[in-house]
């Protein structure tokens, strides 16, 4: 390994008009947009046609796949590189859901490599914020099989077999491939998911577009990919501690902990063999490294190279993500 990726890595921003989106992203987490319509921010990004590019320092206007493809192993680690080699594994987003979302499910890795030679999507999510009342769904209210589930679907009352879950601020839900689910409006959130855009969707609530045309169905990708048997382990119990590092999410595809930090903290990823994202969702924190450091505030992403095994947390009051493989 030559050690020359050093820096820390922070990227611009790739906001996303969604029919469903609103204004958060921008009142709440401050993303420049005139629009009223921003339902995501891809906070980082190697799926095709979106990329994230380096909006600072030395690395400057150059996107995340070209610096995969110059630093391999520098930038992700060993193992990534030989598990995933010039494509970064996840994806990063930041969600406004003004209106509720469409019900849906994404296939898992197998599938996903059959039909559309893409990974597949296993995610998770953390409430930022929640409107009074405002829920999710994921899953099943009860026992449903295939062929229960098609008669509903037919009957157009897919709505009776859902279940909802209603949010507040700090709530993590595990959302693996198969699993059906929708963002409910009034919720807004963080997303860590596999690098993949496949979704299918079942339901969305019989709307129109401006041209009175309903969005697509994937009725049939769906029943290939919908997972029946699900348990209820999808809401994630955690209590987290000042000033430690608190366990949310470990799977093959990510790991995710939460960090609420008052003081000053180094932290040491000489056991990770990956790179590691900060995601801020309160406060404001510089991360210092061995060349650079950048100061993130609430709504901010930075991604630490997998050859920095150090990082210098600088706060008096913050809250983060951390997240690698």
């Amino acid at each position: 390994m030559s050690n020359q990726l050093l820096h820390i890595l922070k990227f611009e921003p790739i906001l996303k008009d969604k029919i469903w989106g609103g204004r958060k992203l921008h009142t709440i987490l401050n993303k420049e947009s005139e629009s009223p319509n921003v339902g995501e921010s891809w906070e980082i990004s190697d799926v095709d046609g979106d990329c994230s590019v380096v909006n600072s320092g030395p690395y400057k206007g150059e996107d995340l796949k070209t610096l995969l493809s110059k630093y391999k192993d520098e930038l992700v680690g060993k193992s990534n590189y030989n598990r995933f080699g010039d494509k970064f594994p996840l994806l990063i987003k930041f969600i406004d859901a003004k209106e509720d979302l469409s019900v849906q499910l994404h296939p898992n890795d197998e599938l996903a490599k059959r039909k559309h030679n893409s990974l597949g999507k296993t995610e998770m999510w953390h409430i930022i914020q929640a409107d009074p009342e405002a829920n999710i769904i994921i899953g099943f209210n009860q026992a449903v099989d295939e062929k229960a589930y098609q008669k509903y679907v037919l009957n157009k009352n897919i709505k009776e077999i859902l279940n909802y879950e209603n949010v507040s601020e700090g709530d993590t839900f595990f959302v693996h491939s198969g699993l059906i689910h929708a963002i409910g409006k009034g919720v807004m959130l963080a997303e860590i998911q596999q690098t993949s855009d496949i979704t299918y969707r079942i339901y969305d609530w019989d709307r129109v577009d401006t041209n009175g045309q309903e969005r697509e169905l994937h009725q049939k990708d769906a029943l290939e990919a919908i997972d029946f048997k699900s348990d209820k382990s999808y809401k994630i119990n955690y209590q987290s501690k000042k000033n430690e590092i608190t366990d949310l999410v470990k799977c093959e595809h990510f790991t995710t902990n939460v960090i609420e930090i008052d003081k000053t903290m180094t932290l040491y990823h000489n056991e990770f063999d990956s790179f590691v994202i900060y995601i801020c969702l309160k406060g404001e924190v510089v991360i210092r490294g061995k060349m650079n450091a950048h100061k993130i505030n609430e709504g901010e992403t930075i991604l630490v190279p997998a050859t920095l095994k150090e990082v210098f947390l600088e706060t008096n009051n913050a809250k983060l993500l951390q997240v690698y493989l």
